[in-house]
């Protein structure tokens, strides 16, 4: 579509009832076609009604965790756990996918990290996308270029970047259904970000894949139960009717990130069991869920983050419940993030780092997870080293352990007290990424860890649980309003002449003092907080 038509195309999608409120570039034509974006506009037609309820259903369901009653396995959905079943046939590219990278959408990053050895690049329009309208739309651009062949990049230096003959194999993370695209409007309503980035991805890339011997897949996130993946079959359905292409040509990992999804794994699995591409342990969002729903209940108090790891046993219980499952189906169950990246001044903090990963990824393998993430590509060596050395074959679907993990394991509360140093270490990852994200960046590296929106997570949420509780630190110090409040003082004042910033780092303290002083409970997410800062001054369509 050429730069003159879009006036037109921008006063036809108006007569449907599509706004595109975004700015459009010249280069954006490429990916907001007229048949592009009636596409998406269709997804939320046929699903946005459902999508409301569900959301709805966290509402009542929440309410009910925090009257008493805790998750359980469902019994009416019993049969489904116990009968025998697999799911449908894994695609020869997602056979082996014992390390996979994971980043943002930006232009050098994707051609990084298809380049970086990894077996699969895990392209993410969520956690660590801070969801820009540039940002979006590039990214897709990026995609779209990447999977055509034509990706290139050039630095400021000079340096010329391009995709090798033998990439990763591709799959993408829209956002999660409780987001919405604010830049595109259809009769008054802002469709659904998961359906925003799914769509456009899926509409310029699925039959080019497919051509390759590769498919569309995806993972997909944040759900909090199987009625929400079955929401995600049903728009994969109709996306392959819609375009033409052979029903399970998609295929979706479900990241089991909440602490009600662990209950559902097979009912998970059940529902996407024509796009089934396993579940993974998102292990930093669990832990934020965990503290979430549990929030008004002082015995689910938590210790430090860093005390919070995937040793404590509700963790494990997660791990071992998560392989069993997925091996019983017959599909992949892959381990999670290691966080870490190199540290290039210092050798032997570098050497203490790498060793930590190392076990990490061991503990991974021995436990029967068929591969893993890494946060950064001088990871995937030591990553891919230790799964080389003890799963010789492209994954241990074969082995399924024997094991019965209870309702109580999973909720089990790791044992310890918060510190002071802990609650300063949370406000101060918590401000300097909220701060990044605000401005664009949401893939931030804080003290040699990568941290995404699901580490501010926790560190929001376990600060406001410390607060509700009048949680006192190991030393005796009451965490409340006051501590709080002078702590989050003290480290904007430190972080200033570090960040050199002062506006978009003050919008931060902001963003904190809404979720810790303003919101009733404990609040869903702090991206809904945080989104109106990066669409406010968006104007609206024109070139």
């Amino acid at each position: 579509m050429s730069v003159q038509n879009v006036p037109k195309l921008l006063s036809d999608l108006s007569k449907s009832g599509i706004e595109i409120r975004g700015q459009f570039r010249p280069e954006y034509a490429q990916i907001l076609t007229p048949d592009a974006v009636k596409f998406v506009a269709s997804l939320h037609q046929q699903f946005e009604l459902t999508r409301r309820e569900l959301l709805a259903n966290r509402e009542r369901r929440q309410a009910e965790i925090s009257k008493g009653k805790f998750p359980d396995f469902l019994p009416e959905t019993k049969k489904i756990r116990e009968s025998e079943w697999k799911v449908a046939p894994i695609p020869a590219d997602l056979q082996d996918r014992r390390v996979e990278i994971t980043g943002p959408v930006s232009r050098k990053m994707v051609i990084n990290a298809l380049n970086s050895g990894a077996k699969v690049f895990m392209a993410d329009f969520e956690d660590s996308n801070s969801p820009t309208w540039q940002n979006n739309i590039e990214g897709q651009i990026n995609l779209r270029d990447a999977v055509n062949g034509t990706i290139s990049f050039k630095d400021p230096s000079g340096k010329n970047y391009t995709v090798n003959p033998k990439p990763a194999t591709l799959m993408v993370r829209p956002r999660g259904w409780h987001l919405v695209e604010q830049h595109l409007v259809v009769k008054g309503q802002p469709v659904s970000g998961a359906l925003f980035d799914f769509g456009l991805y899926f509409f310029h890339n699925a039959k080019a894949l497919i051509a390759k011997g590769s498919g569309p897949y995806f993972y997909v996130p944040k759900m909090e139960s199987h009625l929400e993946a079955r929401l995600w079959a049903s728009v994969f359905a109709f996306s392959e009717k819609a375009l033409g292409i052979k029903h399970g040509s998609i295929r979706a990992t479900a990241l089991i990130e909440t602490i009600l999804a662990a209950f559902e794994m097979d009912e998970f699995l059940y529902e996407l069991r024509d796009y089934s591409a396993g579940l993974n342990c998102g292990r930093w969002d669990y832990i934020f869920s965990f503290i979430k729903k549990f929030y008004d209940h002082p015995q689910f108090v938590m210790p430090d983050r860093v005390a919070v790891d995937m040793l404590q046993p509700f963790m494990q219980a997660y791990v071992k419940l998560l392989i069993t499952t997925c091996h019983r189906r017959g599909i992949h169950a892959m381990g999670g993030m290691a966080a870490t990246i190199p540290i290039k001044d210092n050798k032997e903090a570098n050497d203490k780092a790498t060793e930590k990963v190392y076990n990490d990824k061991l503990r991974e393998v021995k436990a029967g997870h068929d591969g893993t993430w890494v946060a950064h590509p001088g990871l995937i060596k030591t990553a891919m080293d230790v799964f080389n050395q003890h799963m010789k074959g492209q994954n241990q679907i074969n082995v399924v352990p024997k094991v019965n993990v209870t309702a109580a394991e999973l909720i089990a509360v790791p044992n310890g007290k918060p510190t002071l140093a802990g609650l300063k270490a949370n406000v101060d990852v918590g401000l300097q990424y909220v701060e990044a994200w605000i401005t664009g960046n949401g893939c931030v590296p804080i003290h040699n860890l990568m941290e995404d929106l699901a580490t501010a997570e926790i560190s929001r949420v376990q600060i406001q649980q410390w607060m509700k509780h009048h949680v006192k630190t190991s030393d005796g110090v009451e965490i409340n309003e006051d501590l709080v409040r002078k702590v989050l003082d003290e480290e904007v004042k430190r972080l200033q002449p570090l960040l050199k910033r002062d506006k978009s780092l003050l919008q931060a303290k902001e963003i904190f003092e809404t979720m810790f002083f303003k919101t009733k409970g404990i609040g869903e997410f702090m991206s809904w907080a945080m989104y109106p800062y990066i669409v406010a001054d968006t104007p609206a369509a024109k070139l």
